[in-house]
């Protein structure tokens, strides 16, 4: 069984950090995705290649594990176990009585043991079944998108995969979906796919948990003397009145304009709206000379 190096597979050190991992894994799942790569047989191994070095190397855990057992730090438990049994009764693993092999027994050789004890099972014993491995993938949402409830269809490993995304949902957040993962080993389960929310910034407003802000410009005369002003939502069209002096940088809430809250329908966190003076230029002859009377007087 040959050995597959999932530190290489990413490109990393095997002192890499978490985040360095995550770095390495985002930018080659976004260049052989097979979104990005129809057709690409090249590609779609190289995808899946790279989600199951992810998958062990960013879990603590497996990880550990990998860095013992190599490839076969799922089996890392039995295997123990196994050796545990045959030094207690003074015998060499594959001398145990749940495994028949006739030959030498060397620690660094376990891969070979592996391959025999979960694989063809030399003796006609039952194969042991096993759980796929989890794929990892990424879905970029706009802010837009992301305030209503609406479908997605992926395309993992040729298969179209068609999921809901929850109005309100947050950035980094993940969606498991239970059994669309690796398939399972001798008849084993599928493992899972985990979907990681990437929310763009938006151009006009900014989210802060369920709250939306924005900045509304507004000309000097409305805040001046007062009156009504159109301000665009995610909701649609809101009008807002503005007291007569309103200061400049004043902020003003509208409630249940916001993002709606995730899971719970019906539900949303307010708009927050600062309203920036627009100074008025190009002034004429006649504008000025009023802007002059003005300064007069409130001297």
């Amino acid at each position: 069984m040959a050995f597959v190096d999932y530190y290489t597979i990413l490109g990393v050190d095997k002192s890499a950090s978490p985040e360095e991992i995550k770095k390495a894994y985002r930018k080659l799942a976004r260049k052989y995705h097979p979104d990005i790569n129809p057709n690409d047989n090249v590609a779609k191994q190289k995808f899946q290649e790279i989600n199951e070095a992810n998958e062990v190397l960013t879990d603590t855990e497996k990880r550990k594990k990998y860095d013992q057992f190599g490839e076969h730090w799922k089996n890392s438990d039995t295997f123990q176990q196994q050796r545990h049994h045959a030094n207690k009764h003074g015998q060499s693993p594959f001398e145990s009585p749940n495994f028949n092999y006739s030959g030498s027994y060397d620690d660094e050789q376990f891969s070979d043991f592996f391959e025999q004890m979960f694989g063809s099972r030399r003796g006609g014993g039952r194969q042991t079944k096993f759980r796929g491995n989890d794929y990892n993938s990424e879905l970029e949402l706009s802010l837009q998108a992301a305030y209503t409830s609406h479908q997605q269809t992926f395309n993992i490993n040729g298969k179209n995969i068609r999921i809901t995304i929850p109005a309100g949902i947050e950035d980094q957040q993940t969606i498991r979906l239970p059994g669309q993962g690796g398939p399972g080993v001798n008849g084993g389960p599928a493992g899972d796919l985990y979907i990681q929310i990437h929310i763009v910034p938006d151009s006009k407003f900014s989210r802060k948990g369920d709250d939306l802000h924005t900045d509304i410009p507004i000309d000097i005369y409305t805040m001046l003397l007062g009156g009504e002003i159109v301000v665009d939502s995610f909701a649609g069209k809101v009008k807002v009145k503005v007291k007569p002096e309103t200061q400049n940088g004043t902020v003003v809430r509208l409630k249940g304009k916001g993002f709606p809250i995730y899971k719970k329908t019906g539900q949303f966190g307010d708009l927050y709206i600062k309203l920036q003076v627009k100074l008025p230029n190009g002034l004429t002859e006649e504008e000025k000379k009023l802007f002059k009377q003005l300064a007069e007087i409130k001297k």
